[in-house]
């Protein structure tokens, strides 16, 4: 309203300016025609000046609209290529992962193998040694001229000794006087005609026979009345007389002399 009104009062005061003569006298003013040419131009300007401010607003607002939907659709496409690596880049993540579990099995499945050979490889060392240590046992003792009989080898002396010196004799040779514990051991023991001594003692404590290898007395061929300490004698060692019997085995003194047997056992 107040705009509106600038150019009325500008027309007006040059109109009176004009009305006034030379002489100071104020003429008589045109104020009908005048005016209204000043307002219609004022509001053709204003019109100009408002179409102008709205082109030019519009031409503005659809710069922006545009370079704001160049915006908008920069950064949808940057967003589904973004989506898109990251897509990409999860599966291949996850055919790594995949990848890698697989391998990781097929380590612990190989590693699974390598320790079962391993092992299998230690154990048939071990058995290969123990065969390599039999043979050359069995080489040995069947060159000294031993007895084998079900997995051991005998060694019966042509000469005597006490039990203690017996045992020793066998110890060199790394066997041990012999150990009865099954019937072919004790009919073997019968085929010679001399009294001879066998693993059996009662030395740690009288009346509980041991053997050599601290194993007790379970089975056993006792003659008759035996074992005695006969006439109170210190009878701790046991020997094999009377071969034509099978319980032919007596207490004897340890400082006796008689032939002996030794018994090496190989490993089964």
């Amino acid at each position: 309203m107040e705009m509106s009104n600038l150019p009325v009062a500008s027309v007006r005061s040059s109109a009176l300016k004009t009305a006034t003569c030379e002489d100071g006298k104020v003429a008589a003013a045109v104020p009908g025609k005048t005016l209204h040419s000043w307002i219609g131009v004022s509001f053709c300007v204003l019109c100009v000046l408002q179409a102008a401010l709205n082109i030019s607003l519009r031409l503005a607002f659809y710069n922006l609209t545009e370079e704001r939907d160049e915006w908008k659709r920069n950064l949808t496409l940057q967003l589904e290529l973004f989506n898109k690596e990251r897509g990409e880049l999860k599966e291949q993540l996850d055919l790594c992962a995949s990848q890698q579990t697989s391998l990781l099995e097929e380590r612990d499945e190989l590693k699974k193998k390598l320790d079962d050979f391993t092992s299998q490889q230690t154990s048939l060392s071990e058995e290969r040694d123990e065969l390599k240590k039999k043979l050359d046992d069995f080489i040995y003792y069947s060159q000294q001229q031993w007895v084998y009989l079900g997995g051991s080898f005998y060694y019966i002396s042509s000469n005597k000794r006490t039990w203690q010196q017996s045992r020793d004799y066998c110890l060199q040779k790394r066997a041990d006087l012999i150990i009865v514990n099954s019937k072919e051991e004790q009919t073997l023991t019968r085929q010679w005609q001399d009294n001879m001594w066998i693993g059996l003692t009662d030395r740690e404590k009288e009346g509980t026979w041991k053997w050599v290898d601290g194993t007790p007395l379970i089975t056993s061929y006792w003659g008759i009345n035996e074992p005695n300490s006969f006439g109170n004698r210190e009878e701790d060692c046991g020997e094999v007389r009377l071969h034509k019997f099978e319980n032919n085995w007596n207490d004897e003194s340890c400082d006796v002399q008689r032939v002996w047997i030794c018994e090496k056992k190989l490993p089964q």
